[in-house]
């Protein structure tokens, strides 16, 4: 289970009224750690196929924290959830990680992406090249449990008493 990470860098402009980011600047932080996996390091890879085109069919995030604007980048990891047979299935955590190991995750959301041939106007297929690329960022939802799971919390909550429901007389 490989994640791309990149650091991304926060502008000041990002900010909205309320002293935060910007919901849609969210979506514009994806997309810049998307190209640098799909283009970028793709291309790097050999599978440079989709910088020559590809479109969003859908976009799912859930907003964790807020974040506010400070000088040193936020990190964004990028991984592969689903790969078809004309998309590819793209998600990722926006988040910080403390020097102890415990993480502020912000944003978590997924891309669902398809290749697209520009000048035959429409979708095309996966090639086998983009396939072996992306499949070394394969994980599953099972693979992020097992594991979040496999590592002991720092200071465990000891579980409480329940507390005794009232029964109506």
């Amino acid at each position: 289970m490989a994640r791309h990470i990149y650091a991304c860098p926060l502008r000041w402009s990002d900010m909205d009224a309320f002293g935060h980011v910007n919901n849609v600047v969210f979506l514009r932080y994806l997309e810049e750690a998307r190209i640098d996996f799909m283009f970028t390091q793709a291309a790097e890879a050999g599978a440079g196929e989709f910088a020559g085109g590809s479109v969003v069919a859908r976009h799912e995030i859930d907003y964790k924290l807020p974040l506010v604007h400070r000088p040193e980048p936020v990190t964004i990891e990028t991984w592969v959830t689903k790969i078809g047979g004309a998309s590819v299935t793209v998600s990722y955590e926006i988040k910080d990680t403390a020097e102890d190991g415990t993480e502020k995750v912000y944003v978590r959301a997924s891309t669902v992406v398809v290749p697209y041939d520009l000048q035959a106007a429409r979708p095309r297929r996966i090639s086998p090249v983009e396939r072996s690329f992306l499949s070394r960022f394969v994980e599953t939802e099972q693979d992020a449990v097992r594991a979040k799971d496999s590592v002991p919390a720092k200071d465990p909550v000891p579980a409480k008493d329940p507390v005794p429901a009232k029964v109506a007389a």
